[in-house]
């Protein structure tokens, strides 16, 4: 089968890319950088991928990391600019290809249902208006251009995903390894995890099932509070987990940005994936972490 997947080079990105050419697939990525140790296809543009090609399947997880930086105006634009563009170039080149692909999968986040306390929340629950519903929003709204050309496109809402070698993970991890980790703020807003590999499956579930289409939460089914991840990452690393991350703190190191990632949080259910069948291999985040630790121990 022939895959075509931006954001082929980002954390997610680049597992799925190995799967897929270990399954024997053939796989395009669109990334400025080819990888030399990679088998797959890297283009620059889309203009290089000829209008008589048969692409199968279209995974776009491209766009510029929102937890990289402050939100200043300008980065904003970056972020919502990185999403944007490539999504419209998705569409465009959809329209021209003489064989249409069968399926988008198109990222977006829970950002999308902005910031909430305890209200459980799936893919039908009402959202706020911040900055990161505007980003989300109009996001999903570009990839969904595609389906006036006839194909089926799903759009899926990602949690906090853990990897060790990327995301929010990998930057706590080094903290909670010298016993230096904590709740941040309040500890008491939730925090919607999902494994990576659940995401790679997510992905796979929904390209195998024609039937489906529209949104999907891509998160654990049991989300948890911002404290008990910490003490859970904590226990299963052997160490103490007293250094907590005031509000103030947060508030002067990473602005809005923290305040709205860090502080605050959703409380997000995979309605839908569970309604479709579909069945989570880490739905607890000790055996999610367990996993990813332990992996990590033995790599060391």
């Amino acid at each position: 089968m022939n895959y075509l997947i931006t954001g082929g080079t980002g954390f997610i990105g680049a597992a799925l890319v190995e799967q897929l050419l270990q399954s024997g697939n053939s796989v395009t990525i669109l990334s400025r950088n080819k990888n030399p140790n990679s088998k797959a296809r890297t283009i620059r543009s889309f203009s290089e991928i000829g209008l008589d090609e048969k692409i199968e399947y279209v995974i776009n997880l491209a766009g510029e990391p929102i937890a990289d930086k402050k939100w200043s105006q300008k980065q904003k634009a970056i972020l919502l600019n990185s999403r944007l563009e490539i999504t419209k170039q998705i569409v465009e080149l959809i329209a021209k290809l003489n064989h249409k692909p069968s399926v988008l999968i198109s990222a977006s986040a829970i950002g999308f249902y902005g910031s909430n306390t305890d209200e459980e929340l799936d893919e039908t629950s009402l959202h706020k208006t911040e900055f990161t519903h505007q980003l989300c929003h109009a996001w999903e709204l570009q990839a969904l251009e595609a389906q006036a050309f006839g194909v089926r496109t799903c759009i899926i809402r990602l949690g906090v995903v853990l990897e060790k070698n990327g995301g929010a993970l990998a930057k706590m991890l080094p903290a909670f390894k010298f016993g230096l980790g904590g709740k941040i703020a309040s500890g008491k807003q939730f925090m919607s995890w999902v494994h990576r590999e659940d995401v790679l499956s997510a992905i796979s579930f929904l390209i195998n099932s024609a039937k489906l289409s529209g949104v999907f939460n891509v998160t654990a089914p049991n989300p948890v509070r911002n404290s008990e991840f910490s003490k859970t990452l904590a226990k299963i690393l052997h160490r103490p987990a007293f250094f907590d991350l005031p509000f103030f703190a947060v508030k002067i190191l990473f602005g809005e940005m923290g305040e709205v990632l860090l502080a605050s949080g959703q409380r997000v259910v995979p309605k839908n994936l569970l309604a479709a069948g579909f069945r989570f291999q880490f739905e607890r985040l000790e055996d999610a972490l367990k996993n990813i630790c332990t992996n990590e121990s033995k790599n060391n």
